[in-house]
């Protein structure tokens, strides 16, 4: 089973790809990588989850969060690569969450994000490097921001 086959037997719908607020790209492509801006939870109907973790949302939104931030990736690599099957492999992901200062599973949070990967890709393919870490605050107040690298076919 290819990837955009995995996907479509999730049943997930993808959100608008989102355009940069800021002077920035959303992706990079360099020979046979392709580089994803960070990325934060964009519902279909284009509004953002908003909210710290720890406060406002509970770790279990924060991970529902996280894989939100996942759809909206895979969003922005069909709108502007076409096709989920471009790519190989996830090479490396790196996760921010806005949490309180007592929290610590940042780890758990970006599993949101990372499983869905697995589900895209399996578990050879899509699961890369990671690195989880927490912030103070991210824009908008969002509770989760991931960027990520991956390679081409």
């Amino acid at each position: 089973m290819n990837a955009e086959e995995r996907f479509n037997k999730l049943g997930l719908r993808l959100p608008p790809a989102p355009t940069p607020l800021g002077v920035y790209k959303p992706f990079l492509i360099d020979g046979k990588y392709l580089y994803l801006s960070g990325h934060g939870p964009v519902r279909e109907d284009k509004t953002l989850i908003i909210g710290r973790i720890g406060s406002e949302l509970s770790i279990e939104e924060g991970k529902l969060a996280a894989r939100q931030v996942g759809l909206t990736m895979l969003a922005t690599i069909k709108t502007h690569i076409g096709c989920l099957d471009k790519i190989k492999r996830v090479i490396k992901v790196l996760g921010m969450v806005n949490c309180t200062p007592d929290f610590e599973r940042h780890p758990y949070i970006i599993n949101g994000c990372s499983e869905l990967f697995a589900a895209v890709w399996g578990e050879e393919n899509g699961i890369g490097v990671r690195s989880a870490v927490g912030f103070g605050s991210l824009p908008d107040n969002i509770p989760v921001e991931i960027e990520a690298m991956f390679e081409l076919y």
